[in-house]
């Protein structure tokens, strides 16, 4: 597959023009006033590709079919379209804390399809739900004890016995919840993880991370806890975990210290100990008063191929090789044009910004977003980057985007944005690339862009 991220910046086979991308569709409301609700909190593409999950801070899961290659529009190729939208979580209340627990969905994760039917983990600050979506297209009618319209018959006045039949009828998508794990987090739950044996999950919030067996919800197993004695001696908290690809015992998590502790679970049941520590020392000439918010990791990805892992912090995005713990093999600049605005970063929060990072199906390419509705693509065989722009004014079918370029003092060119224009309310936080083709969903405030490469 080729996985260039841009015209000129192919990875792969063809030549270094392979592809440019172009936009797809636009989902969601062009209103200018944009209610908290429907903001975009995650999004996920099952392991086919052929459904992509959002959610909001509503609550609600959206989840998006690819439709079938149609023959007679071949510029088409293959639209998402709704296909079931769903309330996965509800605002409530902790009487013991008095405290409000937003309905806001923090992660989506898909389950390995294994039957006709779809499961995904959902889950907000507390509560983690496992969803069934199935498909109904038949009715059964006849009934021996009911009429057609569900009322009871009489006993007496049943004189011969009817076989039901299965008849067609439009087709219908449910959502159910099959599993409900609760009452296990003390703190906000900021990751969920399937593990490779399709079996167990992790959850993690600011100080523990628990693992879940998908059949048991009255018990997890707390595999690890950082929580001190004295929590006046807290320094860091757990940002992000994730579960290796292939190996099932094996798992990182990150941490607001910019650090990366990879846990090996045959060592021992409470992972308190690392088995591997990652961690870049820092550069004493670059220290500031920020440097500990902005190097605090907000996003960890392991490669498909689970030799590397990815981690996103304020600035930058890092490559790291397992086998390698001192330092990244790659570090990529997603927007160090804002260094020297910080401290408006931080007068105005924007500093906590926990930006999202990806990788492209065969981990030649990685995709985080920036402000302005800005998204960042690097290449990793070639080098090469680029700055794209999730708006509506690019919206027209099948328009290549072009590429943007942020001016950062002196003389402005024609095409450039300058750094004093940005807006910091336009964030792309949540983005994600289909596991085979070059096709990606951008969340863009209560939008959802997505984009796929021109064929030439």
């Amino acid at each position: 597959m080729a996985a260039g991220v841009a015209g000129g910046g192919g990875g792969g086979g063809g030549g270094s023009n392979d592809f440019q991308w172009c936009f797809s569709q636009v989902k969601g409301a062009i209103d200018e006033d944009v209610a908290e609700a429907d903001i975009i909190s995650t999004v996920e593409f099952n392991y086919s590709g052929d459904l992509l999950a959002t959610g909001d801070k509503g609550g609600r899961v959206v989840i998006f079919q690819r439709e079938p290659e149609n023959k007679s529009r071949p510029h088409s190729r293959g639209e998402y379209n709704v296909y079931s939208t769903f309330q996965s979580h509800e605002p409530e209340f902790d009487y013991l804390k008095s405290l409000e627990i937003e309905e806001k969905i923090n992660k989506i994760r898909w389950l390995p399809q294994q039957n006709a039917a779809h499961f995904l983990l959902s889950t907000n600050d507390k509560t983690i739900k496992l969803w069934k979506i199935s498909e109904r297209d038949k009715r059964a009618e006849g009934y021996n004890l009911k009429d057609e319209d569900g009322r009871l018959r009489d006993p007496f006045r049943i004189t011969a016995l009817r076989v039901p039949i299965l008849k067609p009828m439009d087709l219908m998508v449910e959502a159910s919840p099959r599993r409900i794990f609760a009452n296990a987090h003390t703190y906000h739950i900021n990751s969920i993880s399937v593990n490779s044996d399709h079996e167990t999950y992790l959850s993690a919030d600011d100080l523990r991370i628990n693992l879940w067996h998908l059949e048991i919800t009255d018990r997890s197993f707390n595999i690890v806890d950082i929580k001190p004695a004295n929590m006046e001696e807290l320094t860091e908290v757990i940002t992000a975990a994730e579960f290796h690809p292939h190996h099932c015992n094996v798992f990182v998590y990150s941490s607001s210290k910019g650090t990366i502790r990879l846990c090996d679970m045959r060592s021992s049941a409470l992972c308190d100990r690392h088995s591997k520590f990652f961690e870049e020392p820092e550069d004493p000439s670059s220290r500031s008063f920020f440097s500990e918010i902005i190097s605090s990791i907000s996003d960890v990805k392991f490669s498909h191929s689970g030799r590397y892992m990815m981690t996103r912090d304020y600035l930058s995005v890092k490559v790291w090789d397992l086998n390698m713990e001192n330092r990244p093999v790659e570090t990529y600049q997603v927007h160090e044009y804002l260094r020297s605005k910080l401290c408006s970063l931080y007068e105005n929060d924007c500093i906590f910004d926990k930006f999202e990072c990806c990788w492209n199906g065969s981990d030649s390419a990685i995709m985080t977003g920036s402000y302005n509705n800005f998204f960042r693509m690097f290449d990793r065989n070639t080098r090469r980057d680029i700055t794209l722009e999730a708006s509506r004014e690019s919206s027209k079918p099948r328009a290549i985007l072009k590429p943007r370029k942020v001016c950062t003092g002196g003389k402005r060119k024609k095409d450039e944005i300058s750094v004093d224009s940005l807006d910091f309310n336009k964030k792309i936080l949540h983005t994600a690339w289909h596991p085979a083709e070059n096709i990606i969903a951008v969340a863009a405030t209560n939008n959802l862009y997505i984009f796929q490469d021109k064929i030439n």
